[in-house]
């Protein structure tokens, strides 16, 4: 294989589009209910819910996910369930 077509097939690679899902900050669920979620349903280690947690108390938001469109769409609706408000972006 040349030069040309290994770059052709990384640049392919950097065209697909990441979606993200983030969790917006409300003033209706404890911090513990928000790290329970997020380790449940989004497969985060406890420190990782925490910080996220504290990171959209602080920012306002924060990154949860990175991913396709569909994938993120079912786990946003699973955290909707369980009253977080999330945006896939």
């Amino acid at each position: 294989m040349n030069g040309t077509s290994k770059s052709k097939s990384q640049h392919n690679l950097n065209q697909v589009k990441q979606n993200r899902l983030v969790l917006i900050n409300d003033d209706f669920n404890t911090f513990d209910h928000v790290v329970d979620c997020l380790v449940s349903l989004c497969d985060h280690t406890p420190i990782q819910a925490e910080q996220c947690a504290l990171l959209t108390h602080y920012k306002g938001n924060c990154e949860l996910l990175v991913g396709e469109y569909q994938d993120l769409e079912l786990i946003k609706e699973d955290l909707y369930l369980y009253g977080l408000d999330t945006q896939i972006v």
